[in-house]
């Protein structure tokens, strides 16, 4: 086979058999031989084969198709599809929130920090130059406000289900993050991450002084970490999967075998092979062809 095009659904939305039969349609109008359907999980996910167009042509197809259907649709080529490294950012993406505008929230100016967070995210202006400024204006605050903070940090539907399937089945999972250590370390324990890297706030006599521990992580730290971490374990560049959703994971998600932008910045899910739109972080269970009785509860 050329391909195989797997449609996610919403948690909220099903996948009816009308919609799987259009998208099979849109294939073999472009002359593909389409396979059966085989469902990962009934009226939720299912796999369709196909051979006669590349990848490319077959997601593009079946996304019009389906356009206005709150399913997702990743494809890609049949072999090596369950991975063996799985490197995830961690805010907006394996948490709900963005933790230094929630600690901005303490001095007053978390919509301030929060609209620089989005601009750094959607690639407007540069990471580092991003992240000591915000980091500046917390200048004098107090590290206990991180205890509060973290109680404010929610995980991101699907989260602890991914990392632990994937590590039962022998896949390595760290957490790299443009973030901070204070917050990561938190994170990977929570989730079961067996790794995480982070930037460091500077702390002196138990205040911030709003400047942060050279050098900052960033876009091209973050594909450093991916292609350290397959190098030490061995395990080849197409057995790797990344997923993220701002500008500095660019560079990750497209060496990764499988990069996924994941509710992503416009930007991003522009550029990333493949993007999720509407589903959780079990979708990208899915989109490695694990059936849903195969799921390993966090």
């Amino acid at each position: 086979m050329s391909a195989v095009v797997t449609l996610i659904a919403a948690a909220s939305a099903v996948l009816d058999e009308q919609a799987v039969q259009a998208a099979r349609a849109s294939l073999t109008a472009l002359g593909a031989d389409t396979a059966k359907p085989d469902w990962l999980a009934p009226d939720r996910a299912c796999d369709i084969a196909e051979e006669g167009l590349v990848p490319e042509q077959a997601e593009a197809a079946v996304r019009r198709a389906l356009d206005g259907l709150a399913v997702d649709v990743i494809a890609q080529k049949p072999g090596n599809r369950k991975k063996r490294l799985l490197v995830a950012d961690m805010e907006s993406t394996i948490i709900e929130q963005e933790m230094l505008d929630e600690l901005g929230d303490y001095v007053g100016l978390k919509d301030h920090i929060a609209a620089i967070t989005a601009r750094a995210m959607n690639g407007e202006i540069d990471f580092k130059g991003a992240v000591r400024e915000r980091v500046a204006l917390l200048k004098g605050l107090n590290e206990s406000v991180v205890d509060e903070v973290w109680q404010r940090a929610t995980l991101m539907p699907g989260a602890r289900t991914l990392v632990s399937t994937m590590r039962a089945n022998g896949a390595t999972c760290v957490l790299v993050s443009g973030g901070f250590r204070c917050f990561t370390e938190r994170v990977r324990q929570w989730v079961g991450f067996d790794d995480d890297r982070g930037n460091v706030l500077e702390v002196v006599d138990g205040v911030m002084t709003g400047a942060v521990i050279e050098p900052i992580l960033d876009k091209d730290s973050k594909l450093e970490a991916l292609l350290a971490y397959a190098g030490e374990r061995h395990v080849p560049t197409v057995e790797t999967m990344a997923v993220g959703d701002g500008a500095n994971d660019l560079p990750m998600l497209l060496a990764a075998g499988l990069g996924v932008a994941f509710h992503a910045k416009p930007t991003v899910a522009a550029q990333a092979r493949a993007r999720v739109d509407h589903g959780d972080l079990t979708a990208l269970l899915f989109a490695q062809g694990y059936r849903i009785g195969e799921f390993v509860d966090g």
